[in-house]
This record gives C-alpha cells, structure tokens and sequence, in this order.
C-alpha cells in the first residue's frame, strides 16, 4: 500500500513535472514533511504550494541539471534551508551554463549540490528508503530515485510514457541511455510507478511493452 502522496505541479516554459512529495498535510502548528523534485523555474509557486499544504521540506532532489528542472531550485534552498542534492557526474553540466542551458532562459546560472549523490547510494527521506540510481544518457549525471516499499521511481528525463529523453544535448548519449533504461529501468518490478521529468506517470510493466527502446530488448 502506497503510504506516500505526490501532488505534481507541471511549471515552466515546457511544462516540467516538479513533484511534492509528502506523507500527510501538516497544519499551521505542526507542517507535514515533504520532499520537493525538479523545481523547474517557478519558486514562489513551490513556496506558496507547500505553504497552502502545511509542507516542510526535507530536500530538492534533482534527477538532472538542465535549466528546464533547476531554475528554482536556490531560491527554494534559501526560503527552506534544505539541501539540494544531484548525481556526482553532473557537476559538470550544473556548473556549465552552456550545457546546462540556462542562457536559453536569458541568464547564465550555475548550481552547486549540497550532497552529490554515488551509484548506487541509499539515501532516507519521508522515512522511506531511496536507492539513486545512475542513469546516463539524457545527460551524463542523470539520475533515477527507487523507493521499493512503495513501488515508486522518479526517472527524469530518462524515462518518459512510451518514450525516452532526447539525447542531442552537451553529454546525451543514446547508447548509454538505451543501456540505462533497458539494463537498470527495466530490471525493476513491473508494478513499479515510473513519475517522469515531462508528460503522465506510467508503470515499468507498460514501458517494457510500448516504450520506443522496448523493441531493442527483445
């Protein structure tokens, strides 16, 4: 059973999924706990979101660095005083403007994690334990989060609803993205709930039957 809760805020100028992810609502006196991913570029939306909800945030996770999921991701850090934590292999991307792509936004920005993330690496957050897993391809640092008690993986742009992330940007690589959701996606249950950077959520069972990179693995 499902014990936590996403409310998905789609923000931006290409619509990106920024999750809150949380247990229960808090109240004034006493805010719930909340975990927020992929901030896109909206913070005071964040802000004013967990406020309405009575949310706390514990931490910004990241699944990537491009601008589309970063943008507000420091102001987020000033207002909660939470750290913001990224795979180690897309330091950088995040401290390139160029392969980050904010300048597409009219401001070049560079963003430093507070915690880089290893392969591999369990990290607890929600009192839920979340497995990081390395998933180049999209870019070099991409990174998925699996909570196995709850059959529940955030992939980023890895892994979208019947297609896969674009990988025509500084560090893509549509071999290792390939290997990444097929070596690493795929190997997870089938009843897992795969919540993507862009687009509706899905399961692992339905990509491995009508994702574009399903017919390379038969």
């Amino acid at each position: 059973m499902r014990n936590l809760k996403i409310a998905n805020n789609v923000l931006g100028m290409i619509d990106t999924n920024c999750y809150i992810i949380y247990r229960e609502k808090g109240t004034e006196d006493r805010p719930g706990a909340c975990v927020i991913v992929d901030p896109a570029d909206n913070a005071s939306f964040v802000i004013n979101r967990c406020r309405q909800m009575y949310l706390k945030p514990e931490a910004i996770l990241l699944t990537h660095g491009h601008f589309d999921h970063i943008l507000a991701a420091a102001d987020l850090r000033r207002t909660f005083h939470v750290p913001v934590m990224a795979g180690e292999k897309e330091q950088p991307l995040l401290s390139n403007p160029q392969w980050n792509l904010t300048p597409t936004c009219g401001e070049e920005q560079t963003l430093e994690a507070d915690r880089w993330l290893r392969d591999g690496e369990t990290i607890e957050l929600l009192g839920v334990k979340w497995k990081v897993f390395f998933t180049p391809g999209h870019t070099e640092g991409s990174v998925c989060y699996y909570a196995a008690e709850e059959n529940l993986l955030i992939s980023g742009d890895t892994l979208f609803c019947e297609s896969v992330g674009r990988t025509d940007l500084p560090t893509g690589s549509m071999a290792k993205l390939m290997d990444s959701v097929i070596g690493t996606l795929f190997a997870l249950p089938d009843e897992t709930e795969v919540y993507p950077g862009h687009g509706e959520d899905t399961t692992i069972g339905y990509e491995k039957k009508h994702n574009m990179v399903a017919y390379y693995a038969r």
